[in-house]
C-alpha cells in the first residue's frame, strides 16, 4: 500500500438497479471505474462494496438492515434518496463516502455540508465531448419512452431529437445528450448528464413516475446550488425548444464544487495504485 491506495487483481463490486434498462443507472459502473482504476462488475446487495449513482437509499436501509455476517461495510458514494426513510438503523451497516444532496442528508439525520451526484463525472469518463449540434435533446423517463405525444412532438419538429434512455448502450445516450445544445428531459440523470457536459437544460415534469419523484430532482439541485423551480409542463414543450437557452450554467461553481467532493470523498481503499 502506498499513498492510501492498493494494487489490486481483483474487480470493485459495485450495487447498481439493472432491473430495467436505463443508462442512469448503467452509467454509474463507468463511473466508479473510472474514479477507482479498476474493473467494476455488478454484485447483489449482500457482496457489494459500493452503492453509487441512483436513489438507492430505501433499497439500501432495507438490505443493510442487519450487519453482514463476512465481509466489510459498503460505502455509499454519491446516492440519494427519493423519499422518506423506514428507520436509520441501517446506518450502522454503511459507510458514508458522500451523498448527493442536502434532502438526503437531513432524510438520514446527517449535517453534511459538501455533496454530489454521481453521474457528474460522466463527461470526465468518457473524455472528449462530441461535437455539438443545434438540436433540443428530449429526454423522457424510461417509463415514458414511447409516449406517442413525446414521438409525435420529435416527429413533426427536426430540432428536437428524441433520446431513448433504454438503449443498449449507455454510452451511446450519454453522446447523444452531450451533442445537444439544449436538452429538456423528464429522466433525472437527462438533467445531470446534461450539465456534467455545462449544456443547459430544462426540467421535464416526471408526472408521478413514482414515489418521492420530485424530491430527488430539488435533492440533486440543492447540493450543486441550482434553483430547480418547477418542471415544464409537456405541452411546452415546443415553445422552449423554440427558444432554448444556450451558453454557460449559473450554477457552474457548483458543478466544479461537487465535483471535487466526489473525487476527494472516494474511498482510497478501494482505488488501484495510480487511479484519479
Amino acid at each position: 500500500m502506498r499513498g492510501g491506495t492498493l494494487t489490486y487483481t481483483s474487480p470493485l463490486r459495485l450495487f447498481w438497479y439493472r432491473a430495467e434498462q436505463n443508462f442512469g443507472d448503467a452509467i454509474s459502473r463507468t463511473i466508479v471505474s473510472h474514479v477507482s482504476g479498476r474493473e467494476v462488475v455488478w454484485a447483489n446487495h449482500h457482496a457489494c462494496e459500493m452503492y453509487a449513482l441512483g436513489s438507492l437509499m430505501k433499497s439500501v436501509s432495507n438490505h443493510q438492515a442487519q450487519p453482514r455476517e463476512k465481509g466489510r461495510k459498503p460505502f455509499l458514494w454519491g446516492t440519494g434518496a427519493m423519499a422518506g426513510l423506514p428507520g436509520l438503523e441501517f446506518l450502522r451497516n454503511v459507510r458514508v463516502a458522500l451523498l448527493r444532496g442536502p434532502i438526503t442528508a437531513a432524510l438520514m439525520q446527517r449535517d453534511d455540508r459538501v455533496f454530489g451526484d454521481t453521474g457528474l463525472l460522466i463527461a470526465d469518463a468518457l473524455g472528449k465531448a462530441p461535437k455539438r449540434e443545434d438540436v433540443v435533446g428530449l429526454v423522457p423517463h424510461m417509463h415514458f419512452a414511447d409516449d406517442p405525444r413525446f414521438l409525435e412532438i420529435a416527429e413533426k419538429n427536426p430540432r428536437i431529437k428524441l433520446i431513448d434512455v433504454r438503449d443498449d448502450d449507455p454510452h451511446e445516450v450519454v453522446r447523444q445528450i452531450a451533442s445537444c445544445a439544449h436538452v429538456i428531459s423528464q429522466s433525472l440523470h437527462g438533467l445531470v448528464t446534461a450539465d456534467a457536459y455545462g449544456i443547459p437544460n430544462t426540467w421535464l415534469d416526471p408526472q408521478g413516475i413514482h414515489g418521492g419523484a420530485m424530491l430527488k430532482f430539488h435533492d440533486y439541485a440543492a447540493g450543486i446550488g441550482r434553483a430547480m423551480g418547477t418542471p415544464i409542463d409537456p405541452r411546452q414543450i415546443e415553445e422552449v425548444a423554440a427558444s432554448a437557452p444556450q451558453g454557460d450554467l449559473a450554477y457552474a461553481g457548483g458543478i466544479a464544487e461537487a465535483k471535487e467532493a466526489l473525487y476527494a470523498s472516494f474511498p482510497e481503499g478501494l482505488k488501484q495504485k495510480g487511479a484519479a
